[in-house]
């Protein structure tokens, strides 16, 4: 008797923190806020089934993926961006789960990115948008927009892009000559 109240404690103790997900219909609405108004009804859309899979929660009919807020991780943020980068975005996905670091998994990329293996498009843009659940409403709340267009191996010299923000708001390059060159532009948060 000792040990199943035992086990039913564990058990409910696992259960406090065991985390949640959201329905599918709350991911899709809140991931596809970081893509344009006019193209977010075709976007297809990963989220998370109730046991934390990454999944396609809705096929899309246009050239946009979106990614749902992933709830295990700290802060709202999601993602939209060309199907072009899908092979780029997947992989790091599939390193990650293989229990790879941030620096081995641009490595990885880097080598598969020059030796072709990896697909790269020539350009590519993703938008990502961060907030705060408001967690009586459920509204995502203080949102903030920002730009990343992937241009693989260009350097500030093929672009004319200084290497760090020239003000506030300002474009410029991050990870120039390689594959993972991309130009920031991130807008000042609204106050």
């Amino acid at each position: 008797m000792r040990t199943l109240i035992g086990i039913a404690i564990i058990a409910f103790s696992a259960s406090l923190g065991a985390q949640t997900y959201p329905s599918s219909e709350w991911q899709i609405a809140t991931a596809t806020l970081s893509a344009p108004e006019h193209e977010r009804d075709g976007a297809t859309v990963y989220g998370y089934s109730s046991e934390g899979e990454l999944t396609t929660l809705r096929e899309g009919t246009n050239d946009l993926i979106c990614l749902a807020d992933d709830p295990a991780r700290r802060g709202f943020s999601v993602a939209c961006y060309h199907k072009s980068l899908e092979p780029f975005m997947a992989r790091g996905r599939e390193l990650k789960e293989a229990g790879k670091s941030a620096d081995e998994i641009f490595e990885i990329r880097e080598e598969e990115a020059k030796s072709g293996d990896l697909e790269m498009p020539e350009r590519a843009l993703l938008y990502v948008l961060t907030g705060q659940v408001n967690e009586t409403t459920q509204e995502v709340e203080n949102t903030h927009l920002r730009y990343v267009f992937y241009i693989p191996f260009a350097t500030a010299e093929s672009t004319g892009l200084p290497l760090a923000p020239p003000g506030q708001g300002g474009p410029w390059i991050m990870n120039p000559g390689t594959h993972r060159a991309h130009i920031m532009i991130t807008p000042p948060k609204n106050k």
